[in-house]
């Protein structure tokens, strides 16, 4: 059914892998309308009731997939993947179920939405988050500007966004960025438990909170994703954006000129 990712349901749990190993599981056009298509199929599934997210192979997500962005051959339409990204995030956020984040490797730019728009993010030690879109010239998108917003508050999500730095999973969470840290290679063991536990209590209510808080949010969220998608488009037309990517793809520093 779905390229690039695996959507496996049992017990009451979904369990969601992101499945470009190869290149990061870095998110193309493909991956993000599926990601959209599949948090939409569970929008409606009432019998499941926690959602894992994670990443096949070395790491969770790398983020939007650069090297797309400018290959010459089938380059990504951005009006059309900024639509796949605001359907996602929004429908995420709106999700009937308890989601949950299983970092493991890094979570970068949109890979770093994508954690940060679940309940809760279960990280191992060892793993790097990074709101790193600074770097290529770009805005945070996926609701990154919402979701930092409602962990951090708006300075410090203005200082994370701007100084773009990878941060480490321990200086994560003493952030606020992640609810459970765990030894290298326990995240994903440690996030089952979490979602067995989860099944074991009034479940039920819980979800029901969530939407109470959740759907109170919806307009602000919906006008970020509105924001987010005008930014983004009117930013990778800058010589900003061009620099920054011809520079990771060169695997040098890039030099900015503020336009």
């Amino acid at each position: 059914m779905f390229q690039t990712i695996e959507l496996t349901k049992e017990n009451r749990i979904a369990t969601l892998t992101l499945n470009r190993p190869s290149v990061m599981n870095a998110m193309d056009d493909v991956m993000m309308k599926e990601l959209a298509d599949a948090f939409e199929e569970l929008k409606s599934d009432q019998a499941i009731q926690v959602l894992l997210i994670k990443g096949a192979g070395r790491t969770f997500s790398a983020g939007g997939d650069i090297k797309k962005m400018i290959d010459p051959e089938s380059p990504m339409d951005m009006g059309e993947v900024m639509q796949h990204i605001t359907r996602l995030a929004k429908t995420l956020y709106l999700l009937p179920q308890i989601t949950i984040a299983v970092i493991h490797g890094s979570a970068a730019g949109l890979g770093f939405s994508l954690a940060l728009g679940c309940d809760i993010l279960v990280a191992e030690e060892d793993s790097k988050l990074a709101m790193n879109f600074i770097g290529i010239g770009l805005v945070p998108d996926g609701g990154g500007h919402f979701f930092l917003k409602e962990r951090i508050g708006t300075t410090n999500a203005k200082k994370m966004i701007w100084g773009g730095e990878v941060l480490d999973a321990k200086t994560a969470k003493a952030a606020g960025l992640v609810d459970e840290l765990v030894p290298s290679g326990q995240a994903e063991l440690a996030a089952s438990q979490v979602a067995t536990s989860l099944l074991s209590t009034p479940i039920a209510a819980m979800i029901a909170s969530k939407r109470i808080l959740h759907e109170s949010k919806r307009e602000e969220l919906e006008h970020v994703l509105q924001l987010e998608s005008e930014s983004q488009i009117a930013m990778r037309n800058t010589a900003d954006h061009l620099e920054g990517i011809r520079a990771f793809v060169e695997k040098r520093q890039p030099v900015f000129s503020g336009h």
